[in-house]
């Protein structure tokens, strides 16, 4: 008796129709994504074949850092506990040459992408994004920038007087490769109206997404959950989603967002009814599975995060739908800030060596999924980057920048 004799009839029809390359609803997705025993099995099983199908064995990864430039924030999201009001002894804000000399040591450990992305400090330069990044063009012409997430650029646009549109052709023309998705949480007002009010809504996101699809800026897609939303706000997310990249095709991948909640504010003082410390098990490996279902024929390539997921439970999720493990990142304050245990730093070769545990075959890949180099067998190749021991001696961690003072940031106005 194979698998699928011993499932439930409607998740095996639905299981085989995705098999078949059908598109499933969003409501089989929903009963997909409530299963369990058996029936789970059998949908981390079809996931994992429709992967092997849709991208082969092969799971990418980029060398890239992460510069979170200011930790001062307009907005008070339940969930951030990175943020700090203008007036914290610990707020700070990077000056341009030393977000250059960070990057520059990145590259020169061989980073090909920076990852870009802060707070809203209140008295910034509506154009400062856009200077920002033809600074770091200058300076570093080769390197692709993936930075500012829809919240900056609608914050740009507002504090610029610019358009949606107008902002991010600015942002184009100064050497801005793609947009992170982020800031997209759940795509359903009223759980945003009670996670983070005041932030970006649901139909300010989809106005930046699509209009940087028009103008050819690729983006990615996110999703985080394990707070108070259910896998009927899973599904609606992730329909939204198909449906934005049948216009579009902008998308490059999916990445789900475990919410760390340790230093959560709405977890830590209890501020929202019925939330949960983070998903459970399950929930991780079901979103993934079911987001290959529901998204892998449009969007190809899910990721798992390390950050988030830690090295391990990442490596576990290769089985379940996902075909990419992220970026070495080298430092990174926002999940850290929250209570992450990991973020700051995997080397390549760790990378690689997981890939390769989990009967994978790593590749570096760039930004947009082009490969850099397959590592088809076994490698002993240690790079500049490999030989990292500390990687907050080296890179600087969040808690040491927030208390130093040589960074603090001041007020303009």
């Amino acid at each position: 008796m194979n698998l699928l004799d011993r499932v439930s009839l409607p998740v095996g029809m639905i299981l085989s129709r995705a098999l078949d390359n059908e598109e499933i609803s969003w409501q089989e997705g929903l009963l997909l994504s409530e299963t369990s025993g058996v029936d789970l099995q059998a949908v981390v099983t079809a996931a994992d074949e429709l992967r092997r199908r849709q991208v082969g064995e092969i799971v990418t990864y980029v060398v890239n850092r992460n510069v979170n430039f200011t930790n001062v924030c307009v907005k008070h999201c339940g969930f951030c506990a990175f943020s700090r009001a203008y007036r914290s002894e610990q707020g700070y804000f990077l000056p341009t040459d030393e977000i250059i000399r960070r990057i520059q040591e990145a590259v020169d450990l061989g980073a090909t992408e920076v990852c870009m992305q802060a707070g809203l400090p209140p008295d910034m330069d509506g154009y400062f994004y856009v200077d920002l990044t033809r600074a770091v063009k200058k300076v570093l012409p080769g390197l692709h920038i993936h930075a500012f997430s829809p919240e900056e650029v609608l914050y740009g646009s507002i504090r610029s007087g610019a358009s949606i549109r107008e902002y991010l052709t600015a942002l184009k023309e100064a050497g801005l490769g793609s947009l992170p998705g982020t800031s997209a949480e759940i795509l359903d007002q009223e759980i945003r109206d009670q996670i983070s009010p005041g932030r970006i809504s649901v139909k300010e996101w989809i106005e930046v997404i699509t209009t940087a699809h028009g103008l050819g800026i690729p983006t990615t897609s996110t999703i985080m959950y394990g707070h108070i939303e259910t896998p009927l706000h899973w599904m609606k997310h992730m329909n939204l989603l198909r449906d934005i990249q049948h216009e579009t095709g902008g998308f490059t991948e999916f990445v789900p967002l475990s919410m760390v909640y340790q230093e959560a504010p709405m977890y830590h003082h209890r501020l929202a009814l019925q939330l949960r410390p983070g998903p459970s098990g399950h929930e991780v490996v079901k979103m993934h599975a079911v987001a290959r279902l529901m998204l892998g024929a449009t969007f190809k390539n899910i990721q798992s995060s390390w950050v988030k997921e830690g090295p391990r439970l990442a490596q576990y999720l290769l089985s379940a739908g996902a075909n990419d493990v992220g970026g070495t990142l080298m430092n990174e304050s926002i999940s850290t800030s929250a209570g992450a245990q990991y973020g700051q730093l995997i080397q390549p070769r760790e990378l690689r060596r997981l890939i390769r545990d989990a009967g994978r075959i790593p590749a570096q890949r760039k930004t947009n999924y082009e490969l850099l180099r397959i590592y088809e067998n076994e490698d002993s190749e240690s790079s500049a980057l490999d030989l990292v021991r500390d990687a907050d001696a080296r890179f600087g961690s969040y808690r040491k920048l927030a208390a130093s003072a040589d960074f603090r940031y001041k007020r303009h106005v």
